[in-house]
């Protein structure tokens, strides 16, 4: 009686055997699965693991994934907002040749006239191109070439007469007429880390 059992157990178990071998040959074997595992990593933005710490890292492809979706957000942004037809322009206006002087005499009419087309959100950008590097943060240092502006308008005509309603085209320090200006699809706006701006450049 126990021969039979044992003989029926040995059955059972060899049974069982053979099944379990049978399920297991026909699943991916253990090198798919860190292939796989391994693609998945290098082609996603996800979290991993560091096998010498219990916390998470974060892969190089997560920064360049959200920084990515942030640079195209931002590409986005101004077709989505602005009205109408208005694109934003990439506008440098030179200074007349030996103007300097009167740059920083009309400065401050300049600085004062800004405050409408900041408002409205014409102009988004804007500021002072120098021929050097400046040696100090002292306006009256400045070897002043022009200016460079971000603005958004419906056609170059209306950049124009944007630029001569300033008081530095009035007054005889821009000189529109050889004033530079391109279509403008803006990629990513970050600031200089650690710089103060001032609304008056």
């Amino acid at each position: 009686m126990a021969s039979s059992s044992r003989s029926r157990t040995l059955q059972l178990g060899q049974a069982l055997h053979s099944n379990l071998n049978s399920r297991f040959s026909r699943r991916p074997s253990s090198s798919f699965f860190f292939s796989s595992t391994l693609s998945f990593f290098n082609s996603s933005s996800t979290t991993v693991t560091n096998p010498e710490s219990s916390s998470p890292r974060i892969s190089n492809n997560f920064f360049f994934s959200q920084r990515h979706h942030h640079i195209r957000t931002m590409a986005t942004s101004t077709s989505t907002t602005t009205a109408g037809k208005k694109i934003e322009w990439l506008v440098v206006v030179p200074d007349f040749e030996g103007v300097g002087e009167k740059r920083l005499e009309v400065r401050p009419d300049h600085f004062a006239g800004l405050g409408k087309n900041v408002d409205n959100g014409c102009f988004q950008m804007g500021g002072a191109v120098l021929s050097e590097p400046p040696t100090s943060d002292d306006p009256k240092t400045f070897k002043f070439a022009g200016s460079t502006i971000v603005l958004v308008a419906e056609s170059r005509e209306e950049v124009i007469k944007i630029l001569k309603d300033d008081v530095y085209a009035q007054k005889g320090v821009w000189d529109v007429d050889n004033a530079q200006m391109w279509p403008f699809k803006c990629a990513f706006r970050f600031p200089v880390p650690g710089q103060q701006y001032e609304q008056k450049q």
